[in-house]
């Protein structure tokens, strides 16, 4: 497990650090409402070279940019919602996969299949800065 805590202005540091050693796969967001997971999808989109604007697919449930870089957001739909939609398959595409909300039941799931899954868990701290958890499955 790797750990960060920085500023809102120095998430570039922990954007590269993950897009050297995470090319495709799964990366499941977890924290608090508003602790910066769209956020983090919004830099890691644009480090991989997409100039799509980046939004929280609450409702929509998924966002594609620049045909590789998958985005989910698990909060209003829950696991089982989203395996009884086939969105599992979904993450076997070849791409980065963000999936916010996710959970351990998630990882499971995906390490059992052969699925690459990184999690990362945000907290907001004083000062406005985020405390970072990057786990590799």
């Amino acid at each position: 497990m790797k750990t960060y805590t920085l500023a809102l202005d120095e998430i570039d540091t922990i954007v590269k650090d993950i897009a050297k050693e995470f090319k495709s796969g799964v990366v499941i967001l977890r924290g608090d409402l508003a602790a910066g997971k769209t956020t983090f999808v919004k830099k890691m989109a644009l480090y991989l070279g997409s100039d799509e604007e980046v939004t929280s697919p609450t409702f929509s449930l998924q966002h594609t940019y620049s045909k590789n870089i998958f985005h989910y957001d698990m909060y209003n739909h829950g696991l089982e919602h989203f395996i009884s939609l086939g969105m599992l398959e979904e993450l076997e595409r070849d791409g980065i996969h963000f999936v916010e909300w996710g959970d351990e039941r998630l990882i499971k799931i995906l390490s059992e299949a052969g699925i690459d899954v990184m999690s990362v868990d945000i907290e907001k701290i004083p000062n406005n800065k985020r405390g970072y958890k990057v786990c590799i499955y």
